[in-house]
């Protein structure tokens, strides 16, 4: 996996490694709109397939045989969807006669197929998902699916209402805050307006003010007295509210003056690695051309070898397809060779086996001791047969001499 891996990332750079990723996502989304969870998942009573059941991963833990036997069926009925008939293939089938016959369904859609097929006997990787995905195309488009862009409707343009944000601090929302909040230390502050107030006059105090000069009728001490009592309350004392913007617009022009000072010194170092960068990639691009240059001919030479090689391996997968067939053959033999060998062992057995003769020895014995009692017994019934026509024969003659006697004279001598 490390070294496809790195062999992807040469080729197609650092996001490679992950488009395998992505296709086995979009495979995932292309059997859903097949409606594959019925067709197949619910039928071999299996659970649905993870975004990326079929990526080769160390971080994915899975039965590489369940995956190689699922892949094999979700392929055979993506074929038969889409329109060429494909056996089903079973649990105790050639697996390189079921990937033969996968990769051949799919060079007969048009896919170029450059891959050997034993990198799908795994069951896993960029090769499985290459296939089912082409297939699912191909299924797709028999259904006349295809995905589009999606249509968004037009916005409306409406007058967005403006939503007070609670966190916004306005001048008046402070002084609010401030009048309704209780503090204890009021009682013991003097309200500056009050005190404006006073010490500013009104107009009708203006017009009764005297024309001559007062003089005061309170005893010094007496004054003193009370300046020092009502001293502690006079004292103004100004509240910092850290909700206040003064705070806040002092804090930004410090962080202003700190930004531009730190871009200052980050603008330099940002420059000299310009350049630096800069001149490394003149100095890469220059290799590079030079390097293309020198390996030109080695390049033309890698490309013609890796053609033969591809054609080579179509050969191959032909190949091995006759041979996977032949093969199949031969098992067929070999079974009714075996049959027939253990038939000649069955009659080779009972031909050297002397137990039919012992029997047959018995049967005649048995046979010629009948025939001796069957004599004997004829010879009873002869005999039998020989007394009674004897005595049939006696018992006519007596009946003749006794039919054929003289019948008495009659006369005197009578």
């Amino acid at each position: 996996m490390a070294d496809e891996g790195r062999r992807r990332e040469e080729d197609g750079g650092p996001g490679a490694v992950h488009q395998v990723f992505v296709v086995m996502e979009s495979l995932l989304e292309k059997l859903k709109v097949l409606n594959y969870e019925e067709e197949i998942l619910a039928k071999h009573n299996m659970k649905n397939l993870s975004r990326h059941y079929f990526v080769s991963s160390p971080f994915l833990a899975v039965n590489p045989g369940e995956q190689f036997f699922l892949f094999t069926v979700i392929a055979a009925w993506l074929i038969n969807e889409a329109g060429r008939p494909f056996t089903a293939p079973q649990e105790h089938d050639e697996p390189n006669a079921t990937v033969s016959n996968i990769l051949s369904e799919l060079r007969a859609f048009g896919v170029k197929v450059d891959f050997p097929p034993s990198k799908l006997k795994s069951g896993s990787g960029e090769f499985v998902c290459f296939v089912l995905d082409h297939l699912a195309e191909e299924a797709l488009k028999r259904k006349g699916f295809s995905f589009r862009r999606p249509n968004y409707p037009a916005e409306t343009t409406e007058e967005e209402s403006v939503i007070e944000d609670d966190a916004e601090l306005t001048l008046s929302k402070v002084e609010e805050e401030m009048i309704e909040e209780p503090d204890d230390e009021e009682e013991n502050v003097m309200d500056l307006e009050a005190l404006k107030l006073r010490t500013c006059p009104t107009d009708t105090e203006a017009s009764s003010k005297p024309e001559e000069i007062l003089e005061a009728t309170v005893d010094a001490a007496e004054w003193s007295l009370e300046v020092e009592r009502v001293l502690p309350q006079l004292k103004v004392t100004v509240r910092t509210d850290n909700k206040d913007w003064r705070i806040h617009v002092e804090q930004m022009h410090q962080h202003r003056d700190g930004i531009k000072s730190s871009l200052k010194e980050a603008t330099s170092y940002l420059d000299r690695l310009q350049e630096d960068v800069g001149k490394t990639l003149e100095k890469v691009s220059s290799r590079e051309k030079y390097i293309n240059n020198q390996l030109e001919s080695l390049i033309q030479e890698y490309r013609g070898a890796q053609a033969k090689l591809s054609q080579a391996k179509e050969r191959y997968q032909q190949a091995s397809g006759g041979v996977t067939e032949r093969t199949r053959v031969l098992a067929e033999i070999s079974e009714e060779l075996e049959k027939v060998k253990q038939e000649m062992e069955e009659k080779g057995s009972s031909m050297s086996d002397g137990a039919p003769v012992v029997k047959i020895k018995q049967s005649l014995t048995k046979l010629k001791q009948e025939i001796i009692q069957m004599d004997v017994r004829i010879g009873v019934v002869e005999h039998t047969l020989l007394q009674a026509k004897l005595k049939e024969k006696s018992n006519m003659t007596r009946d003749m001499n006794a039919t054929n006697l003289p019948e008495p004279a009659t006369g005197p001598f009578a």
